[in-house]
């Protein structure tokens, strides 16, 4: 993919290491960059007609590195909160809670995405993790976001998606491709969406990490299904031993398709 256009670069307030722009390509090789425009109609159409997907990221204003933590749903606490919904009205915005005082929105990397349910049968959310050495962080991300260099593949297809594609990221900033992952999710197997967040956290490292599908290695578990049964509480894997899951800021959100 050639993309045209010169990249500007920004500082995320107090991480100085995050960018908006146009990306040089993508990182992963798997599965081709979703072509909406391509894909057949939902065979299915549920009640509601869009997912509206937000992902609020947060920066730890105390720590000169800002590690970075990512939201969809609300924590278990209430102190992280994620805007998404189904609607039958897309969204534009995303909507994020203020944070805890310490940790703060990161602006350039809180973004949302209006999914058309009615343009397939597959769910298909993909999750990119990268990871900066010099800030010793990791950065998840599940909501296309067109050039943006952390954006994804995540969609609703007839096809189902079995390999993960993700953006390049920027700098230091490079894709995980053991964390990085996809599930589809068949949505006429079930009532709700069980979209659910994982939080792991290492206190060698001081960083946070987010899941909301199985890892690739299967290390970080998170339970993301579609059910008939309304799922309020995360099923989260146990981490790695250096990584911990933080029950209070994991989360679990039914999302109602009828």
């Amino acid at each position: 993919m050639r993309l045209r256009g010169r990249v500007r670069a920004w500082l995320a307030a107090a991480v100085g290491a995050l960018v908006l722009g146009l990306l040089p390509g993508p990182a992963h090789a798997g599965a081709a960059a979703p072509d909406p425009g391509q894909r057949e109609g939902r065979q299915q159409p549920e009640a509601v007609h869009y997912l509206n997907l937000h992902q609020c990221v947060y920066y730890d204003s105390g720590n000169i590195r800002g590690q970075l933590l990512t939201t969809a749903v609300p924590s278990r606490d209430g102190r992280f909160l994620g805007g998404t919904n189904v609607s039958n009205t897309a969204q534009t915005s995303p909507v994020c809670g203020p944070g805890d005082g310490r940790y703060l929105i990161n602006t350039p990397n809180t973004k949302m995405a209006a999914l058309d349910l009615t343009a397939g049968r597959y769910l298909n959310l993909h999750q990119c993790v990268y990871y900066s050495a010099s800030l010793d962080d990791h950065l998840t991300t599940i909501v296309p976001a067109g050039f943006d260099f952390f954006s994804t593949g995540t969609n609703v297809s007839n096809t189902p998606d079995s390999q993960p594609w993700c953006y390049a990221g920027f700098s230091d900033w490079l894709l995980v491709d053991l964390f990085s992952s996809v599930k589809s999710i068949d949505l006429a197997a079930g009532r709700y969406v069980n979209l659910q967040q994982c939080m792991f956290y290492s206190s060698r490292q001081a960083d946070h990490f987010t899941t909301f599908v199985n890892s690739r290695d299967g290390r970080f578990v998170a339970g993301t299904n579609i059910s008939n049964t309304r799922l309020t509480t995360p099923s989260c894997g146990p981490g790695d031993g250096n990584f911990l899951p933080v029950p209070i800021l994991s989360g679990s959100q039914p999302l109602d398709l009828a």
